[in-house]
């Protein structure tokens, strides 16, 4: 298992197909995509997880956080959140965050992320915003 940084347009297959396969595929093309900072996780050169930072003042927000599902429950998440927590403090961030999907909470708690309560929706889905101070 390998983290290398990618390409915006090598997120977008694996975010449409695990989180929004029913919306067309523009639909998980994000427009600051080009300002981002974008990691993949490779499994013998096989492109399996995927996760999106962005960047502003001193905080860090990663979107699309996205495994396949076949490689799902393997640890390859939590080793691509361990890596930008790590990026992050080494740029100095004070802050990470990112909108969560209500369903995958206890996932982002392990890291010692904090539910801020503060909701939403968007096509069907619950989110909640969470977020870790460093």
């Amino acid at each position: 298992m390998e983290i290398k940084e990618i390409e915006a347009s090598q997120t977008w297959q694996i975010r449409h197909e695990v989180m929004w396969p029913d919306q067309p595929f523009e639909f998980v093309q994000l427009e600051e995509d080009d300002s981002g900072l974008h990691f993949g996780v490779f499994d013998q050169e096989k492109l399996v997880s995927i996760v999106s930072c962005f960047i502003t003042d001193q905080e860090m927000q990663f979107r699309k956080l996205a495994t396949l599902e076949e490689f799902q429950q393997k640890g390859i998440a939590s080793e691509l959140l361990k890596y930008i927590l790590k990026l992050a403090k080494q740029k100095k961030m004070k802050k990470v965050w990112c909108n969560a999907r209500k369903n995958k909470k206890t996932f982002y708690e392990k890291f010692k992320m904090i539910d801020t309560r503060k909701t939403f929706n968007k096509e069907g889905q619950e989110f909640t915003i969470m977020e870790i101070l460093l």
